[in-house]
């Protein structure tokens, strides 16, 4: 099969070459993958790695090829939504039969890719921070795919959103998924924050913390600004702050129903700010290292 791998020498580090078919194992399915979506943390940044060869990829859409020798999970057929650390990138996947969720019709699997690690991410974390009616929740990196899940969820939960973007530029559509104010300086932040999910760290994760109300919650999701973030002690003594880091983890099957299922019934958007055939990876990559895309990047299998 044909997959994209990781190669230093290619523009934007990734190139398609030939590689093994995957063997399922027993309680695995064989995907024949239509559609992929890329996210920040996975795409290689570095020569200095030892992922040469490999195959990256989360997320990943498509057909049921071959069901599971156990017996469990999708049919022959069957559209489905996966997730998984890395392999997704390639024209076939073996899935854990927990890693997936069936598509209905009203859910394409363009739109479908770009749902797992981001709407994960972002409803795990709400769910970690226990987001409740009447919180006050601010996003940080609010325009990123993780961040525009995190407004409509946050926002379905009865929450005020506070959306914080570099640039209003990057801020737009935020308002029509839910977010109550749009900020790009927290000192525009005019009443304590219950909840903080932080894509950014660095000195605005600092920064933010003393704007949080007492018992508040915040939960360190990425860094993508690449700072360090200087915390004085008080700043969580004083007010009793939680201070946790969150990263998404397995067993994703009943989650990943519950969001294609708000998907369906369009109580949930998937923000696919991109989409282009895979060949166009290293365009892709380039777009969303330099912060030019608003969401997500899609790619089809041709």
């Amino acid at each position: 099969m044909r997959a994209l791998v990781v190669d230093h020498s290619a523009p934007g580090r990734l190139a398609q070459a030939p590689v093994p078919d995957p063997a399922p194992g027993p309680d695995e399915v064989l995907v024949r993958v239509a559609a992929i979506s890329l996210n920040y943390g996975e795409l290689p940044k570095s020569d200095d790695d030892d992922s040469t060869g490999t195959v990256p990829g989360w997320d990943a859409a498509g057909v049921v090829e071959r069901p599971a020798a156990s017996g469990r999970g999708p049919k022959t057929g069957d559209r489905v939504v996966t997730w998984g650390w890395n392999a997704g990138w390639a024209e076939l996947r073996a899935v854990p039969v927990d890693e997936l969720a069936v598509l209905p019709d009203a859910v394409d699997l363009q739109r479908a890719a770009a749902l797992p690690v981001a709407g994960l991410t972002a409803l795990r974390a709400l769910r970690r921070a226990g987001v409740r009616p009447g919180h006050r929740v601010a996003i940080t990196g609010a325009s990123g795919g993780v961040g525009r899940f995190a407004v409509q969820l946050a926002r379905l939960a009865g929450a005020e959103v506070y959306a914080l973007v570099g640039d209003p530029a990057r801020g737009e559509g935020l308002a029509d998924l839910g977010a109550h104010h749009l900020i790009t300086d927290s000192h525009d932040i005019g009443a304590p924050i219950d909840i903080l999910l932080d894509n950014v760290g660095g000195p605005l994760l600092a920064d933010l913390l003393d704007h949080m109300a007492k018992d508040g919650v915040a939960i360190s999701i990425g860094a993508t600004s690449g700072e360090p973030t200087a915390i004085r002690p008080y700043q969580l003594l004083a007010n009793r702050i939680t201070l946790t880091g969150f990263q998404d983890s397995g067993n994703s099957a009943a989650d990943l129903a519950y969001l294609v299922g708000l998907l369906a019934d369009g109580r949930l958007q998937s923000p696919v700010d991109w989409t282009g055939d895979w060949s166009s990876v290293a365009d892709a990559a380039t777009a969303l290292l330099s912060r030019r895309i608003r969401g997500k990047a899609v790619l089809t299998l041709s």
